[in-house]
């Protein structure tokens, strides 16, 4: 089976309130789009997977992020590929996170983090960022 390495986004910030919030985007293409997932991509070359992502958040949401601490990597086998995930804390430094290729884009405070359709391996993230939270 054909390994995919991927690394993904988990933005965090708080609202107006002072509550910690998470950014969470619906996938605008491909075989799942419609489906919720943190955002991010492939691994490309000799990068790191934190230059990966800093490079990824920016072409998706022309956003500049500063990438922290990795919170887990998820190894996720879907049909036809199997998927490996570092997902690492983020923080916004710049740029206005444009939808360049997801159709929606929410910020989830902690008791909301189950109110959208979460692609298969990035649900099972979720209860540890709720922990986190």
């Amino acid at each position: 089976m054909k390994i995919v390495r991927v690394v993904a986004a988990v933005i965090k910030s708080v609202n107006d309130n002072g509550e910690p919030i998470i950014f969470a985007t619906k996938r605008g293409y491909g075989d799942f789009k419609g489906g919720w997932e943190f955002p991010g991509g492939k691994i490309e070359g000799s990068e790191t997977p934190e230059e990966a992502l800093m490079r990824e958040i920016m072409e998706e949401l022309e956003t500049k992020i500063v990438v922290g601490k990795l919170i887990d990597t998820i190894e996720y086998d879907y049909p036809t590929f199997h998927l490996s995930m570092d997902c690492f804390w983020s923080e916004i430094i710049s740029g206005d996170l444009v939808l360049n290729e997801h159709e929606d884009a929410r910020w989830l405070k902690k008791d909301e983090l189950s109110k959208v359709d979460w692609l298969p391996a990035d649900i099972t993230l979720v209860d540890k960022i709720r922990k986190s939270m």
